[in-house]
């Protein structure tokens, strides 16, 4: 397998931007599936949460082993190695210290009318965080969706995970304990979505669902949403990487390989680059690497696979260009003088500026958050953040004054939209005596 190298000028070059930039249409056997699922949970609660985890994962549950104890998560923290220990305490002190820089203020001012104007800013109540399971254990996922919400001052944090065939994951039930999460239930999939949007016996329902997931897991986000807000539909992760003849091609290579080996197959992973030479010995790279590498298949189908490539560009301008177009999850500039170009950047989810900013460091120990927007909805979305566990509120107080000034205008715009009951409440003040 050879990463293909393609020039940007070239037709196939043109084939494979057009791929990347035809937004995923939502599949329908997943949606038919999904469907069901979410109306299976709805309608009967507990016993389909308890059948389909079974179904799908393997494991039979009984109503008194769906929720994690306290002492269970607290007994897997006390019982990881201290490394380890050590390593999710530092990581959670870094994002808990960043996050509590994306905490929304609330405002007042009065404006130059006399209207006094304001917003508040509450949390939300109850909000319920979606750690994938699959291949792996995600402790960090559970760090950076539990963490961005205590932040915000979230008061009830319920997170979902589904279990493993082959028993617990420790380091989420460990991470979940440092994290402060309230409720930790043994369900995945577009099963546990259903069960935090519209509740069962045991879990009851929540005002918001964050965090990545399947495209099963996405799907059902997308349909509970209107009874619960979500945070984004997160896909396979992304990098693009603008590199230029100075980067170290083996580290290139090494962080297109940490972003494809994910393992759903629909990951993408992009070197953008002027040099010629440098494409060449990144795809040599690619292949000494991975004959050690103990994912290598799965590496391999993406890397090959029609989301990835090596393209030669005319120079970092056309880099920055088309990386906008392509709006990546993860941006890396491996370029000299990195943060000159930083203004070019327009659309991505995270930027790693310089060659000692590999995007595994944003993945678990930097700070900010690794739930990214994928699929190019960098465009229009926004990291996971505090931001995201609160809704505002606004105030309007207007004086006797600002709304004698006002209100002919009010009713005038009413009128024209054909509203007169609109008019006459502004109109009943400004005939009548204003209140002081």
């Amino acid at each position: 397998m050879m990463i293909r190298i393609l020039e940007s000028a070239s037709p196939a070059f043109r084939r494979f931007l057009a791929s990347m930039l035809a937004r995923p249409a939502s599949a329908s056997k997943v949606d038919k599936d999904v469907a069901a699922i979410v109306e299976a949970v709805r309608r009967e609660g507990d016993p389909a949460l308890i059948r389909l985890t079974a179904k799908f994962d393997g494991v039979p549950l009984t109503r008194d082993r769906v929720r994690v104890t306290s002492t269970e998560m607290t007994a897997a923290l006390a019982g990881l190695p201290a490394g380890d220990r050590r390593a999710l305490t530092l990581a959670a002190r870094r994002i808990a210290a960043y996050h509590r820089h994306t905490v929304e203020r609330p405002f007042d001012f009065r404006d130059s009318v006399g209207m006094r104007l304001g917003q508040i800013v509450r949390p939300l109540d109850r909000v319920g965080i979606y750690v994938p399971g699959g291949l792996g254990a995600y402790p960090s996922t559970v760090l950076m969706n539990a963490l961005a919400a205590q932040a915000a001052g979230v008061r009830e944090i319920v997170m979902v995970s589904p279990p493993s065939r082959e028993g617990e994951r420790p380091s989420v039930l460990a991470a979940a304990a440092i994290a402060g999460v309230h409720e930790f239930y043994r369900v995945g999939g577009a099963q546990a979505i259903a069960a935090l949007a519209f509740g069962t016996a045991t879990i009851r329902p929540v005002d918001k669902i964050v965090g990545p997931g399947n495209a099963w897991v996405q799907a059902a986000k997308r349909m509970v949403y209107g009874t619960v807000d979500i945070d984004k539909v997160a896909g396979p992760s992304e990098v693009t990487i603008i590199a230029d003849a100075n980067a170290r091609a083996d580290w290139v290579a090494a962080d297109l390989i940490a972003q494809a080996e994910h393992g759903s197959g629909d990951e993408s992973a992009i070197v953008l680059t002027p040099s010629r030479p440098l494409a060449d010995k990144v795809a040599a790279a690619v292949e000494l690497a991975l004959a050690e590498l103990p994912r290598a298949a799965a590496v391999r189908k993406v890397l090959a696979g029609g989301r990835s490539a090596i393209v030669i560009v005319g120079g970092l301008e056309e880099a920055f260009t088309l990386a906008n177009r392509i709006a990546p999850e993860h941006l890396e500039l491996e370029i000299e003088r990195p943060r000159k170009w930083l203004s070019r950047v327009k659309s991505a989810g995270a930027v790693f500026i310089g060659a000692n900013s590999p995007a595994p460091l944003g993945d678990y120990i930097a700070g900010p958050n690794h739930v990214l927007p994928t699929g190019g909805a960098a465009r229009f979305a926004s990291p996971l953040g505090a931001y995201d566990f609160v809704k505002r509120t606004s105030i309007i107080e207007s004086s006797p004054a600002a709304l004698k000034r006002l209100g002919p205008a009010v009713i005038r715009l009413a009128n024209m939209e054909g509203f007169a009951g609109h008019a006459r409440a502004v109109e009943a003040r400004l005939k009548g005596r204003l209140a002081r």
